[in-house]
């Protein structure tokens, strides 16, 4: 068993450091760059520069629309979003709070569930935007307006494909245990039984 925590412990070590390192820091705010936000107004403007003087590219008419900060200038952050549009939006237009988008390639509804690969609760269209709580490493759970549940990750836009959010370090390892668990298991009846 002590043997096992020093392997995790090191593949946590590696993963972690990868993932600091893969990633830029804003010159403005000191945050990662890219990372994922949400609009806070339903009026937003982007603008083809990161000033009022340039002309409007966009305008978003949805408050908690997912977008990605991709660069940073004084108070102007460069955005894209899934549709791939870019353009400069003011800071003060933006909020932390996450938010994602449902995408799918054959616009099919998509499927949430009360736990994870555990029983559909309900589906949801393409373009449909989620609130954002927490993601493992594939699934993520998201809610609108009262209703919560969870959904596959690939199916999410404003999330990042390796992204472990709001997980607390104990559910981390206890993930980790019940997926080498089972994979051991399977090697095990595989070969041996």
């Amino acid at each position: 068993m002590n043997i096992l925590i020093k392997i995790f412990f090191i593949l946590y070590v590696f993963l972690f450091s990868n993932l600091i390192l893969a990633n830029s820091i804003g010159v403005e705010t000191g945050l990662e760059v890219p990372r994922y936000v949400s609009l806070k107004s339903n009026d937003s403007n982007i603008r083809v520069g990161p000033s009022k003087n340039y002309p409007i590219a966009i305008k978003y008419k949805i408050n908690n629309f997912p977008i990605k900060i991709i660069e940073e200038y004084e108070d102007w952050r460069k955005i894209i979003d899934y549709e791939y549009n870019t353009g400069w939006i003011h800071k003060s237009l933006i909020k932390g709070d996450r938010s994602v988008i449902v995408i799918s390639s054959n616009n099919k509804n998509i499927y949430i569930f009360n736990t994870i690969e555990g029983k559909k609760i309900g589906e949801v269209t393409e373009k449909t935007i989620l609130n954002l709580h927490k993601c493992k490493i594939n699934w993520c759970l998201v809610s609108k307006n009262n209703s919560k549940g969870w959904i596959e990750k690939k199916y999410l836009w404003g999330v990042k494909s390796n992204e472990i959010f709001n997980i607390n370090i104990f559910q981390f390892f206890n993930d980790l245990l019940i997926i080498s668990h089972n994979e051991i298991e399977k090697i095990l009846l595989k070969y041996f039984f």
